[in-house]
């Protein structure tokens, strides 16, 4: 595998418009080398007589229920549990806000 240098990660940097200081890029070049060294850890298992998987679980699946339609609480009675409303509805502060 290849190894990382300071210049590899600056490079990283600049591409993925980060910014670090000297220490966070070498703490990031420790990290990648930790991960590298990981992987070349992983490579060393011999999965000759393993089966590929596409996905780790392919034996389990989705309960549902049937959506049955209930009886629902009253608006007035839902509102009135509210800090704050308006027009019927409960007012929450903005979410996007314009410029």
């Amino acid at each position: 595998m290849k190894k990382f240098t300071k210049e590899t990660v600056k490079n990283l940097v600049k591409l993925s418009r980060i910014g670090c200081s000297e220490e966070e890029q070498e703490a990031i070049l420790q990290d990648l080398e930790k991960i590298v060294g990981y992987v070349e850890l992983l490579e060393e298992i011999d999965v000759t007589d393993v089966p590929p998987c596409k996905h780790v679980l392919d034996d389990l699946f989705n309960v549902l229920r049937d959506d049955i339609v209930g009886e629902s609480l009253p608006r007035d009675v839902f509102l009135a549990n509210a800090p704050s409303q308006i027009g019927g509805m409960i007012r929450v502060p903005p979410v996007i806000k314009s410029k």
